[in-house]
């Protein structure tokens, strides 16, 4: 089983795939903007939306307001993940449409 280095300082998985476009093991670059957040639905294949929650603050009122936004991410086959658990994204080129972030690992 030969796992790639991806550069980030992440424990990669301990399964194996033949995802052409998993960083481990196919061909995909990682690059960019690293991610935290949880998993709020897998209900597409090889696709899970990841949900983050964040503090933006209100300068006029000199309070912070709760945001999340929804980010869809490439699900690898040697990740296992089901809804609510904690992942980190990691930013890659444009798989699909929407779909720019890979699953780097579950947390």
């Amino acid at each position: 089983m030969v796992v790639k280095n991806i550069g980030i300082p992440v424990k990669p998985p301990t399964r194996e795939c033949d995802d052409p476009e998993c960083p481990f093991h196919g061909h995909l670059k990682v690059r960019g903007i690293i991610l935290t957040g949880t998993v709020y639905k897998k209900k597409m294949s090889k696709t899970v939306i990841v949900r983050r929650e964040y503090l933006h603050y209100i300068r006029k009122y000199k309070r912070y307001e709760r945001r999340r936004s929804n980010i869809p991410a490439h699900l690898p086959a040697c990740i296992e993940v089901k809804e609510g658990d904690r992942v980190k994204i990691a930013e890659c080129r444009p798989i699909s449409k929407t779909v720019s972030f890979v699953v780097i690992e579950k947390l």
